[in-house]
C-alpha cells in the first residue's frame, strides 16, 4: 500500500503538467485568434473603434472571455499594434535584407512599403489611422504607435547612411531629410489614393522615389543611373580581395 501511495503522485504529474500546457497553449490560440480578429476591425474603423463588445461578437465569445485575455480596452489596441508592427517588418523589412546593402536594398525597402500600401489603400493604415486619433493624447497606446514608426523609420535611415558609406549617395546627404521625403510619398499616396482616389498615384509614388534617389545620388551628372551602384559594387569586390589576399 504504501509503495502505491508512493508512486500514485509520479504516475499522475506528467498527466497535469500535459493538461497545463495544452490549456496554456489553447490559450494563446484563443488570444491569437482575438488579436486577429481585433486587427480586422482596426484596420477598418480604427484603433479607438474597437471595443470588448464588438470583438465578442465577431469571434462569437462571451464579453467577460475576451476581456479576460487583455484586461483592458487599452492593453488590446496594443496588442493589436505590436501584431501589424511584426506583419509590416515581415512584410517589409526582413525580404529587403536579401538584397545588398547601398541602393538596392534602400530600394527593396521602399518597394515593399509600396507593396503593402498598395494593399492598405483599400484596407486601411493603422500607423496612419491611428495617427490621426492618437496625435494629441498621451499615454501607452500612443507611446506604442509611435514606438512602432520610429523603429521602422531608424532601419530606413540606417539604409540611407549605408548608401552614402558605399558612395552610393553624396557624403552631404543628410538621412533625416531624405527619409521624410520618402515617407512623405507614402502619405501623400494614401490621401491621393485612398480619399481623393486619384488615378495614376502609386506611378506618381514610384517616380518620386526615383526623383529623389537621383537628386541624393553620388552619380556624375550625365553618368548613367547605374554608375554609383556598379562603383560600390566595385569597392565592396575590392574590399573583398583585399580581405582574401591577407589571408593568403
Amino acid at each position: 500500500m504504501p509503495a502505491t501511495s508512493e508512486s500514485s503522485p509520479v504516475s499522475r504529474s506528467p498527466r497535469t503538467r500535459s493538461s497545463t500546457g495544452r490549456a496554456l497553449q489553447k490559450g494563446q490560440q484563443t488570444k491569437a485568434a482575438i488579436v486577429e480578429a481585433a486587427l480586422g476591425l482596426a484596420t477598418h474603423i480604427g484603433l479607438e473603434g474597437l471595443s470588448i463588445g464588438a470583438l465578442a461578437d465577431v469571434t462569437g465569445m462571451s464579453k467577460s472571455g475576451v476581456f479576460a485575455h487583455f484586461g483592458s480596452r487599452e492593453e488590446l489596441q496594443i496588442s493589436v499594434i505590436r501584431e501589424y508592427h511584426t506583419r509590416f517588418e515581415q512584410e517589409v523589412f526582413y525580404p529587403a535584407m536579401s538584397a545588398p546593402r547601398g541602393v538596392a536594398r534602400l530600394s527593396a525597402l521602399f518597394d515593399n512599403w509600396m507593396k503593402r500600401t498598395s494593399i492598405e489603400i483599400d484596407s486601411g493604415c493603422i500607423y496612419i489611422s491611428g495617427a490621426v486619433e492618437f496625435d494629441d493624447r498621451t499615454g501607452p497606446v500612443r507611446d506604442a504607435l509611435a514606438s512602432s514608426v520610429l523603429t521602422w523609420h531608424a532601419a530606413m535611415r540606417r539604409a540611407i547612411e549605408q548608401c552614402k558609406v558605399l558612395d552610393e549617395l553624396r557624403a552631404d546627404t543628410n538621412a533625416e531629410q531624405m527619409l521624410f521625403e520618402i515617407h512623405g510619398l507614402i502619405l501623400a499616396l494614401h490621401y491621393e489614393a485612398r480619399f481623393l482616389q486619384t488615378p495614376g498615384s502609386m506611378a506618381r509614388a514610384v517616380q518620386g522615389f526615383h526623383n529623389i534617389l537621383a537628386r541624393y545620388s553620388a552619380a556624375k551628372p550625365g553618368a548613367s543611373a547605374e554608375a554609383a551602384p556598379a562603383a560600390a559594387a566595385a569597392k565592396r569586390r575590392k574590399v573583398s580581395n583585399q580581405t582574401t589576399t591577407s589571408k593568403e
